[in-house]
């Protein structure tokens, strides 16, 4: 048995290295199979509960790389695509037997991010719906704690697997449906969106992005993420040699401090920091520690951006350089990272100090 693990195309190893620490400290023997730029990871444990126990005892919120997840038997080959559901029915009965399920709330196709996935989204939904019919009484269960799914990766290819509802994204794949905001001067804007509904429970989106309160953002040129917090009626000072967009600066909430992002220091502590800096990761990550160290920021949401090789390790070693020295003078906090679906080559960390 294993964990199908969906992801940005080009990560792949990224992910099996994930999965593996993960497996490992949680003492679950197993392999990860790749293959670069498919969009996903097949992790094959020895002991076929231990795919029950890691995906159910391992906190998603926690992950990195992974966009989604799900249990599943090997890829299955269709012989006659004529007839694709009888096939899949039959291996998905048998994986729920195994598992001891006796319901799922419904059968849901998805599609990885890729360019031949995207092409057969339409025949995953119609092949999925026959599916779930073929099943009877077992597929409907709205009480169900674990929900079925059907991944093609061709049109004679698919995993058919089950996850449980409350260990994964809210979005469907891991991938956010969210708007371009037509009055932000930048596409980057979804970023700081995106990075809110990851790391930020809406129903403390009022209390924590709330109307009046303070931020710095740095390396804010043109404006995207300067356009967020101004939307969320924030007075935010924004830090760049570049030139700010004339709208936020008609606004009369944003001050423009033409400083390099690296160099500047406020004057008092602020609610937010947000910061979206191209530079070595090492870097970004020091400043983020001396903001928390100094006590200028409650929150902080930043951008890391990846070198070409050994990009788990460079995200554990900035996450370890926070986490460190803030432990050590006992300042309490919480510190998340997260390759969000607006990101490219970079990694999302969000820092709130408790």
């Amino acid at each position: 048995m294993e964990i199908i693990a969906l992801c940005r195309a080009g990560f792949e190893k990224e992910v099996a290295a994930e999965l593996s620490e993960l497996a490992a400290v949680n003492g679950l023997a197993g392999y990860a199979k790749t293959n670069d730029r498919d969009g996903y990871v097949e992790f094959i444990f020895y002991q076929p509960e231990d795919a029950v126990s890691f995906i159910e005892n391992t906190p998603f919120r926690q992950l990195i790389f992974i966009r989604h997840w799900f249990i599943a038997q090997p890829a299955l080959t269709i012989d006659d695509v004529q007839d694709r559901v009888t096939p899949l029915a039959e291996q998905l009965q048998q994986l729920l037997t195994s598992l001891q399920l006796t319901q799922l709330d419904l059968i849901e196709p998805v599609n990885l991010d890729t360019n031949d996935g995207k092409s057969l989204q339409r025949l995953a939904t119609g092949v999925s719906g026959h599916l779930g019919r073929s099943l009877g009484d077992i597929v409907g269960r709205k009480s169900a704690r674990y929900r079925g799914q059907l991944l093609m990766l061709a049109g004679n290819c698919a995993f058919v697997g089950v996850y449980p509802k409350a260990n994964v994204s809210p979005w469907l794949a891991g991938v956010p449906r969210l708007r371009q905001p037509k009055a932000a001067p930048s596409r980057a804007t979804l970023k700081l969106e995106e990075a809110w509904h990851h790391f930020i429970p809406k129903t403390e989106w009022d209390q924590r992005l709330a109307a009046s309160m303070t931020a710095v953002d740095l390396g804010a040129a043109p404006g995207g993420w300067t356009w967020q917090l101004v939307n969320r009626s924030m007075f935010v000072q924004a830090v760049d040699n570049g030139p700010m967009a004339e709208s936020l600066m008609e606004s009369g909430q944003v001050t423009h401090h033409m400083l390099d992002g690296f160099a500047f220091k406020p004057d008092y502590s602020v609610d937010w920091l947000v910061c979206d800096i191209a530079d070595k990761p090492a870097r970004v990550a020091d400043m983020i520690r001396r903001w928390a160290l100094q006590g200028w920021c409650r929150e902080a949401v930043f951008n890391l951006k990846l070198p070409m090789k050994q990009r788990y390790l460079e995200v554990k070693k900035c996450s370890a350089m926070i986490t460190e020295a803030l432990t050590a003078v006992n300042i309490a906090h919480e510190l998340r990272f997260k390759q969000l679906y607006h990101d490219r080559e970079e990694v999302t960390g969000h820092l709130r100090i408790l």
